[in-house]
């Protein structure tokens, strides 16, 4: 309790100025004292009363007064209006002559002020003052002109009146006039006043009785208050129920010579005071020396801490204020703050602890890196719980293999992670190989009892001492003096090891509260430890699939020259993929394509549909009829996994629904060096970027296609004419969009990227990841950069062939003589005998035009078209047939064949080495003979 008192309990009452304190004080009735407002509130409340009482008796005589006037004037209204002869009266030619000698007579009776006569329209015929007669009466007059009597408090000319109005009626009940009595407003009040010293009269005795008796009450009053105001007996009561015995807090209450004048119960507990310590002098109170001089110097005092015994005591002094001449004291309060300080202390250790597991939450696993981990996990521990901070695991979770439990496995784990108050610790660094040997030593025994050790202190640790003599010689030395170790468990399985160090910079050691912290602290960081491992197992499984399921080297061809990137999501690996398909005629396939998800699944999607795209290009078919083709498959694919999910199988918890392909994506385009034409078609995947020689980026507006597996809808191909050195490139939307990216955003700075002329397409992958590629791509990223080449006019040979047999021989002698010019005799046998057999069956069986087309690529491609959609098949011969053998010449002469359809007719080709081989081991039969046989 602080702040200024007026006068210390137990102290004579406060005496007025000049008055001796030894005389007793006087009777007073000052406003101030509880008697005095008594008598005030009892004397207005009479007086109230008494004016209240006064205001009705007035207005109740007024009331009545003018109420009796109504009667008066109405009365005497009625009777004069009904008077015999008075319509006569009316009527006649004279009225006034005639009635107001009986108006007058009227008014004197009935003891009015006036009777008026009227016309129906107001006009007077008498009237008590003779110059309003023939005047219109002012006010309305309508009801009694309607017939009704009535009265009214009159305000107007010629004066105020209580008056009555009545009609007059003929025989026949017609209002014929109108008779107007009242008597003046004046009187009446005349009336009241006669009455107001009666009134006043019992007014004054009233007052006089009502005072008496509330002087006689409050005197009475005064006599046992002696006097005082109710401040100061509120304070009396409250200083005596709730200073002496009811606050937690002592007061001390000391007088000018520092004597002490009053001590509450909490006081004489705290202080530990005798009984009759009021009035002794503060140097008689036993009080701890610097308690004492504070009282003794008179000096204020906020929240100092002084010692009584072995409490700490919060102390506040305060002077009093002086009264009636006495010179001021002071006034001590007292708290006693020991078990506060002490809880105050834990609460706020806790808090803290509290609040570093909840940092620890949110910092500790932000990444799904091993390593990071255990890094996040010594940084959030330093300087708020230990000054260093070393993490060791196990060198299978640092490649996120599982750890064996063998014996002996837990001695040796590499240090990971290291963080400190300064940089110059004595520990061994991030990187070397930690022992943990001897059993005794804090971080084997932690392990081997599968909990957290402490060791308080560091220079009675032995264990620790025998691991590394010299190592602890240093670490001693330098200041570390307490440890707490921690395994790193998840799951029942050791991963590795947290050391919590406290060094000179934290002199308090280690405790058993800090111990269970600290394990605390190590169990969470070890989920986030095995979680990282885990991940680490699967995005490197995913990854090893992902790479045996993608290409590993591009096939040779020459229509295009081609560079490709893929980069696999940080988050994990994800379902993107492409190829480069070499097809026949030179020609070459371009693929791209992107599985939704990431993981394992989407790895095993992304090769099973590569695997499908090659199978279906090796039909040939134009680009939307095999994106048409996958489509199907994958349907199907999806319809019987989930049927197999439903029957009860292995996918009955949802995995058949998981393993569904629907939701990929791709691009599938042909180029075909002889004629420059690029046919493509999309499953719902973003198109090609082409730049044009002159180094303009264009890209092409795709028809719109489902992703593969919605099925419902075919797909449509589209044919670009690119110049000579152009520029495909595809791509899968995670080079685009990111985070902080839009697929448009991402459009526009890959075809700025791209404009810049000059570079190969390895320069052009380069360029692009390095503009595209943020820090942490979201997904994976697909990139092919494709520069296509033209086959020279000098490697290309074309016949025209009419339905005609004799013509076989010609075209023959014309493609021997063209090899003859590319230098192929070594092979120009088999070629003519594949031309043979491939233009007599395309005469025979087949519709015009026939066309025959020899390239000069990598290999010798000899191609037969025709008009017809007939496919031709391999099969054997009997000894009996006369033909059927053509098919299998070609077969066994050429290095590859095969058919394709196109839009009208079909093409045979045959593809033969450069350079010869060794013939197949066939009878030599004569050409011409070959031409008569069929397949």
């Amino acid at each position: 309790m602080t702040g200024r008192v007026g006068r210390p309990r137990g102290s004579p009452p406060r005496q007025p100025s000049g008055r001796d304190p030894d005389v007793p004080p006087r009777l007073s009735l000052g406003a101030r004292s509880v008697a005095g407002q008594v008598f005030a509130l009892q004397a207005f409340i009479v007086v109230l009363l008494i004016a209240a009482a006064s205001l009705a008796l007035v207005f109740q005589e007024r009331y009545d007064t003018e109420r009796d006037a109504r009667h008066r004037s109405l009365a005497a209204a009625e009777a004069f209006a009904h008077a015999p002869g008075l319509p006569e009266a009316l009527r006649s030619a004279n009225p006034t002559s005639e009635l107001q000698p009986l108006a007058d007579a009227a008014r004197r009776a009935a003891g009015v002020d006036f009777v008026a006569v009227m016309t129906p329209d107001g006009i007077r015929y008498t009237d008590s003052r003779p110059e309003l007669i023939g005047k219109r009466a002012t006010g309305d007059l309508s009801r009694a002109v309607g017939g009704q009597s009535f009265t009214e408090v009159f305000k107007g000319s010629p004066s105020d009146a209580v008056r009555a109005v009545v009609p007059v009626r003929d025989a026949s009940g017609a209002v014929v006039g109108l008779v107007g009595t009242g008597i003046d407003v004046a009187k009446v009040s005349d009336v009241v006043q006669g009455q107001l010293p009666l009134l006043l009269g019992a007014t004054a005795g009233a007052l006089l009785l009502g005072t008496g008796g509330a002087a006689l009450v409050s005197r009475r009053l005064r006599r046992q208050t002696r006097g005082l105001g109710e401040v100061e007996m509120a304070r009396m009561n409250e200083h005596h129920e709730a200073v002496l015995h009811a606050v937690r807090e002592g007061v001390l209450i000391i007088s000018a010579d520092q004597r002490l004048l009053l001590a509450n119960d909490e006081a004489r507990r705290l202080l530990n005071l005798a009984p009759d310590a009021e009035r002794r002098h503060v140097s008689e109170l036993g009080l701890d020396p610097r308690t004492t001089a504070l009282l003794v110097s008179g000096r204020v005092a906020t929240d100092e801490v002084h010692l009584a015994g072995d409490r700490l005591l919060a102390v506040n002094v305060r002077p009093t204020e002086p009264y009636a001449g006495h010179p001021s004291g002071s006034v001590m309060t007292l708290r006693d703050t020991t078990e506060l300080a002490a809880l105050s202390g834990r609460a706020e250790v806790a808090r803290e602890r509290l609040q570093l597991l909840y940092d620890a939450g949110g910092r500790i696993g932000t990444t799904l890196d091993v390593v990071r981990t255990a890094e996040e996990l010594s940084e959030v521990a330093v300087p708020r719980f230990a000054d260093f901070v070393t993490v060791e695991l196990l060198e299978p979770v640092l490649k996120g293999e599982e750890p064996s439990p063998a014996a002996g496995a837990y001695t040796r784990m590499r240090r990971a992670a290291m963080s400190g108050v300064r940089t110059d610790q004595p520990l061994q660094p991030v990187g070397d190989i930690i022992r943990f040997e001897v059993p005794t030593a804090p971080m084997a025994a932690a392990l081997d009892a599968g909990h957290a050790v402490l060791a308080a202190d560091l220079n009675a640790a032995m264990g620790w001492r025998a691991q590394d003599e010299a190592g602890t010689r240093q670490a001693l030395g330098y200041g570390l003096h307490s440890l707490i170790s921690v395994p790193l468990q998840a799951r029942g399985v050791v991963l590795g090891m947290a050391n919590f160090w406290r060094a000179a910079d934290t002199p308090e050691a280690f405790d058993e509260e800090d111990l269970s912290f600290a394990e605390e602290l190590g169990a969470r960081a070890a989920v986030s430890v095995d979680n990282a491992r885990r991940f680490t197992r699967e995005h490197a499984t995913a990854v090893a699939l992902q790479r045996s399921l993608l290409p590993r080297s591009l096939p040779d061809q020459s229509a295009v020259e081609v560079a490709f990137r893929y980069l696999p999501a940080q988050a994990g690996v994800g379902g993107d993929w492409f190829d480069v398909i070499p097809l026949a005629g030179a020609r070459v396939a371009l693929v791209v394509g992107d599985v939704v998800g990431h993981g394992v699944h989407a790895a095993a999607t992304m090769g099973r549909l590569r695997t499908a795209v090659h199978n279906f290009s090796t039909l040939d078919v134009p680009p939307d009829e095999l994106l048409g083709h996958l489509d199907e498959l994958i349907h199907r694919i999806d319809q019987n996994e989930s049927g197999t999910a439903g029957n009860g199988g292995d996918g009955g918890d949802g995995a058949g629904e998981a393993a569904g392909v629907t939701g990929a994506t791709c691009l599938y385009a042909v180029y075909d060096p002889v004629s420059g034409l690029c046919t493509m078609a999309s499953a719902g995947h973003p198109g090609p970027a082409v730049i044009r020689p002159d180094g303009g980026v264009e890209f092409p507006q795709l028809p719109a296609g489902l992703p593969l597996g919605v099925g419902g809808m075919p797909f449509e191909a589209t044919e670009l004419r690119l110049p000579e050195a152009s520029r495909l490139v595809l791509f899968t939307d995670g080079l685009l969009e990111d985070r902080d990216r839009d697929f448009d955003t991402g459009l526009g700075l890959l075809a700025e990227t791209l404009a810049r002329h000059g570079r190969s397409p390895e320069q052009a992958c380069a360029d692009v990841l390095a503009a595209l590629l943020s820090p942490e791509p979201s997904d994976d990223i697909a990139l092919l950069v494709a520069d296509t080449r033209r086959l020279e006019a000098d490697r290309i040979a074309e016949w025209e062939v009419p339905a005609d047999p004799a013509a076989v021989s010609r075209v023959r002698n014309a493609g021997s003589a063209q090899l003859a010019a590319w230098g192929l005799q070594d092979i120009a046998s088999s070629a003519e005998l594949i031309l043979s057999e491939l233009i007599t069956n395309a005469i025979r069986y087949g519709t015009a035009p026939i066309r025959v087309r020899m390239l000069r690529d990598r290999n010798l491609i000899c191609e037969v078209s025709d008009g017809s959609s007939t496919s031709p098949h391999l099969r054997y011969a009997a000894t009996t047939d006369e033909g059927g053998r053509g098919l299998f010449l070609v077969a066994q002469f050429a290095e590859r064949w095969g058919t394709r359809y196109t839009e009208r007719g079909k093409v045979i080709w045959a593809e033969l080495p450069l350079t010869g081989g060794p013939e197949p081991a066939l009878p030599v039969m004569d050409l011409e003979a070959l031409e008569d046989l069929a397949w």
